[in-house]
């Protein structure tokens, strides 16, 4: 995912993933035209993130609670989504993509001011363009599905209203200045030089610290360490798993904003890289538990996904295998010692895979963007001083994400309450707060 250079404006080149010209090319709007094969793309991409949410995502989250909470899952990730969708338009892309200063945009786009069908942005390629409401849907599928990943972390216990007014409150104030920091030209972590071609601070590290702050905030499901919590349907959460891979090309490839080399590199590091940590997740576990399982594999798969997304564009074929065995093996570690660490009911652990993979994915982009090992960053690219720009962004994150999950998630327990009651809880949220059950039995 690239900022927005929006119309008649140079491309920042130290973006482009393969060549990282050391100067930009001229702005050449007047002579732009828009690429019909590029556009298609682009609306293609659209299409699989979307569905990796509604349905990939809401069926992945429902498999793994119980069969009395499936239905207000699916709703909570249904519902947060087009809420999402709406602020997007009303505001949100205007901010994270609209003038502004370093930190946040500005207005001047709110409910896509000024934005038809005849309006187009730079792509990377001089003279193309693409139209700008193909790129309007692109980047609010992204924010949807950022907003959704919270779901997971409070599923089985968070009041609908609570989860909503959290929702609102999360992509305003944190998902969209780290969207304008890391993607919007002028944006303060963009200027520092941080790589993140789709989404690995703004999306998974984003979300998964906000994850992490509402599993503290609502505390633990009943029986949480004294009951088995156990998913009620593998086969369920094994086809999410499936749906968000191939939704995942969407995601990393068409944030080339091109049908080019670069979107087939990112689509083929998209491709190896969870294969990869399906391998890596499935030997660790067998190893130390005796047996590879089902749930397992799948959450490898996600974990590897998570872990190249910020990378998938800028490094080569070998980084994104070491990229994804490493993001399996932190996957693991992050749903097993570290979550008995940090003692947080994460419920389906949207912080030790989208959060800790998503800082490994981070670290290692700047590591194997290297072109000593494989990777697309200029002749003169140095690692450290790139790891500490990755540093940066990954605690700019963490800190600006987390402490703003903090004051929405206080603001949403004045208004709501967080918790359901503990009777509706043990009767199951499809019951007590949507009145209907998904199961005869």
């Amino acid at each position: 995912m690239r900022a927005n250079p929006g119309p008649g404006r140079s491309v920042p080149i130290r973006w482009l993933p393969l060549g990282m010209l050391a100067a930009a090319a001229p702005a050449f709007a007047s002579s732009a035209t828009i690429d019909k094969g590029d556009s298609a793309w682009l609306l293609v991409s659209t299409l699989l993130v979307v569905m990796m949410t509604v349905p990939g995502l809401a069926l992945f989250y429902g498999g793994l609670v119980r069969a009395k909470n499936i239905l207000s899952v699916l709703m909570q990730v249904l519902v947060v989504v087009s809420l999402a969708i709406v602020l997007w338009i009303g505001y949100g892309y205007s901010l994270a993509f609209s003038g502004g200063n370093a930190w946040i945009g500005g207005l001047d786009k709110a409910f896509l001011a000024g934005i038809g069908i005849d309006s187009a942005i730079d792509t990377f390629t001089a003279g193309v363009q693409v139209p700008e409401l193909a790129y309007v849907a692109f980047q609010g599928a992204f924010a949807a599905i950022s907003c959704a990943l919270v779901v997971g972390a409070i599923a089985e216990r968070a009041r609908f209203a609570a989860v909503l007014l959290f929702t609102a409150l999360w992509f305003t104030f944190a998902y969209l200045p780290i969207a304008h920091m890391v993607w919007a030209g002028n944006g303060f972590l963009f200027g520092k030089g941080a790589l993140d071609f789709a989404g690995g601070t703004v999306v998974h590290i984003n979300a998964g610290v906000a994850g992490l702050v509402g599993a503290y905030m609502l505390g633990p499901r009943i029986g949480f360490g004294r009951e088995r919590l156990s998913p009620h349907s593998l086969p369920l959460t094994f086809t999410g798993a499936a749906l968000l891979w191939v939704g995942w090309f969407g995601f990393n490839a068409g944030s080339a904003l091109e049908a080019n080399g670069v979107a087939a590199l990112a689509f083929l590091n998209t491709l190896v890289a969870p294969a990869a940590a399906v391998l890596a997740w499935s030997a660790l576990e067998a190893t130390l538990r005796g047996r590879a399982s089902m749930l397992g594999a799948a959450s490898g798969a996600v974990a590897g996904l998570v872990a190249i997304t910020p990378a998938c564009g800028t490094v080569g074929v070998g980084g994104a295998m070491a990229i994804g065995a490493l993001g399996g093996v932190a996957g693991f570690w992050g749903v097993t010692a570290l979550k008995r660490w940090l003692r947080a009911d994460d419920s389906l652990d949207v912080f030790g895979i989208h959060g800790v993979c998503g800082i490994v994915g981070a670290l290692l982009t700047g590591v194997f963007t290297a072109p000593s090992l494989g990777g697309s960053g200029s002749v003169d690219y140095a690692v450290w001083p790139q790891l500490a720009v990755q540093a940066l962004g990954i605690a700019i994150t963490l800190a600006w994400s987390g402490g703003v999950a903090l004051l929405a998630f206080h603001a949403a327990k004045a208004t709501f309450g967080l918790r359901v009651a503990h009777e509706a809880e043990r009767e199951g949220l499809d019951i007590s707060s949507h009145g209907e059950s998904a199961y005869d039995t």
